[in-house]
């Protein structure tokens, strides 16, 4: 069988799961699991292999998966991890030993052509959730502090206008001419320029009952 045929037949599916972070990933036991019926069927054969390199300071983990079919035809694929420091509750052998698990996993994905999509297990699928999740969180507060803004510049409008006997078009229209005028709107975003508005309702509003006030008294 052709390595395009097994690449279209091979499934494998993420089999594992992290508990602590509530994920599941895809090991290279998975791929391997998934590949070996399909090579026993079609009378194909894999071969992995692992090379030390050095590259600047840093030692790696250089995976080869080999791929021949029934004719001899080979395909080759490589995948490389880089040996951390030091990993806690390990020995050196252990650390190049999951070195070498991820770069085998990395060469059997481009082998097999299975989806770069970022599995949970690696780092930089963390790095990519630790950077988004600030973003998620600033935009979800700017949303909330809009709609809050936006309720209270209403209700005060709202208020003016039943005190003074006008509607809420009325008054919205004076606050626009008010704030239209003013030199620094155009640099203003929406949220700035609702907090603006705002603070020009309330002391128009503070303005209309003192005058209410003399009115009652008078």
């Amino acid at each position: 069988m052709t390595l395009s045929e097994v690449q279209f037949e091979l499934k494998a599916p993420k089999g594992q799961f992290n508990k602590f972070g509530h994920y599941a990933y895809r090991s290279n036991e998975d791929i391997l699991k998934a590949a070996k019926p399909l090579l026993k069927k079609y009378g194909d054969n894999l071969e992995l292999s692992d090379e030390p390199i050095l590259v600047g300071d840093w030692h790696y983990i250089k995976a080869t998966a080999t791929f021949t079919d029934k004719d001899g035809k080979q395909t080759s694929s490589t995948g490389y991890a880089r040996e951390p420091l030091n990993k806690k509750g390990m020995d050196e052998s252990q650390i190049t030993g999951t070195a070498s698990s991820y770069a085998r996993k990395y060469a059997l994905n481009g082998l097999f052509l299975i989806d770069d999509t970022k599995d949970a297990d690696t780092n930089e699928y963390h790095q990519q959730n630790q950077q988004r999740q600030p973003k998620r969180s600033a935009s979800k507060q700017q949303n909330n502090s809009l709609t809050a803004n936006a309720n209270r510049y209403k209700a005060l409008v709202n208020e003016y206008a039943k005190i003074t006997g006008s509607n809420f078009d009325a008054v919205n229209n004076d606050v626009k001419g008010i704030m239209q005028s003013s030199s620094d709107n155009g640099q203003m975003s929406k949220n700035d320029y609702l907090k603006k508005s705002i603070e020009l309702v309330e002391r128009m509003l503070t303005s209309a009952k003192q005058m209410k006030q003399e009115e009652q008294t008078g």
